[in-house]
């Protein structure tokens, strides 16, 4: 069973740069895929709905919200173990938890979340 473990989260001020990991375990890795499963980040600001920030496709392909086009880079690492979200020129519209997730590829069903990790932009 795939299991997700966020790190990396903290306070910057607008225009800064955070890298959060997402350590993925527990998986059988095949074509970017772990037990079959796309891994991404999604987000949740203080009141509002989670969203959508990155994923990586079974193929490979890198997609983005539109927020996140531009200034947020989603890669695995080498060795398949982490899924990490690189994330410049951060603005306070940015704020909130941060979580990794398993989605069933090509689908909007997520199967596994991790327990997120706390991004705080300030002006």
């Amino acid at each position: 069973v795939v299991q997700l473990a966020e790190s990396g989260g903290g306070s910057v001020q607008t225009g800064g740069s955070l890298r959060l990991p997402c350590l993925v375990s527990g998986y059988t890795y095949s074509g970017y895929t772990y037990d079959g499963y796309c891994v991404g980040w999604f987000r949740q600001a203080p009141g509002k709905e989670r969203e959508f920030v990155a994923i990586l496709d079974n193929e490979g392909n890198t997609h983005y919200s539109d927020s996140g086009e531009g200034r947020f880079t989603i890669a695995q690492e080498k060795d398949t173990s982490s899924m990490l979200l690189q994330m410049t020129a951060l603005s306070p519209e940015d704020s909130g938890v941060y979580y990794c997730a398993a989605r069933l590829c090509n689908t909007e069903r997520v199967r596994t979340w991790g327990q997120g990790t706390q991004v705080t932009v300030s002006t």
